[in-house]
Formats: C-alpha cells, structure tokens, sequence
C-alpha cells in the first residue's frame, strides 16, 4: 500500500486525500485516523461494502431504498421504501448487484440500508 493509488478511502467522509502517518492512515480532507492494521484485516476478509447507516452488508441480504433513484435510460423511477431481496455483492462503484421490479440492476450501497 505504498502507491497513492492503493491507498484506501476515508471510511468517514469517503474521500480519497488519505496519506500514511506512520501505523495510522490519515485523511486531510476531515482529519479521521485510522490503524493501517484495520485496512489490511478488511483486504484479507473480502469485499467490504456498507449501508447508508454503516451497517456491513452480506450477499443473500435484503435492502430498503432510502431515496427515489431514476433508472438511467428509462423513465422508471424506484421509489423509496423499495425492498430489494437477495442482493449480490460485487467490486466497483455500484457496489450492489440485485433484481428490481424495473430489472437487474446494479446500485451503490449509499441509498440502501439493511432491512
């Protein structure tokens, strides 16, 4: 984890202006620290992905909608309060890969929250 590139995002504000301060990562965007130890025992366990209350998610979980979200390219609209059953976790920025009444689609995790 040498690289800027590598390094991790805040888990407080989501920024990436983090920097290594000795066994601690740093973020300048908010000041949040962090043991290097953490980051590392989250790499080994897999995918780490969280609601919209820092609940950790798990595939095979059901999810609430906390906001409207307009599916791109259609003039559908998944309205808040949506459950989402049986969701898949993947890697990337949509973070969430799951079956909706609109299809399968894939959503970040920051408008769902753990039902």
């Amino acid at each position: 984890m040498s690289t800027s590139d590598n390094l991790p995002k805040c888990p407080v504000c989501q920024e990436d202006m983090t920097y290594p301060d000795g066994e601690n990562f740093v973020c300048a965007q908010c000041g949040h620290e962090w043991p290097m130890a953490a980051v590392t025992e989250e790499a080994e366990a897999g995918l780490i992905v969280k609601d919209a209350n820092g609940n950790l998610l798990a595939d095979g979980d059901t999810v609430t909608l906390i906001k409207d979200l307009k599916v791109k390219g259609s003039s559908t609209t998944l309205k808040v309060g949506t459950k989402i059953k049986g969701i898949r976790l993947v890697p990337g920025d949509h973070e969430v890969d799951c079956k909706t009444e609109a299809g399968n689609m894939l959503l970040k995790a920051c408008f769902l929250k753990k039902a």
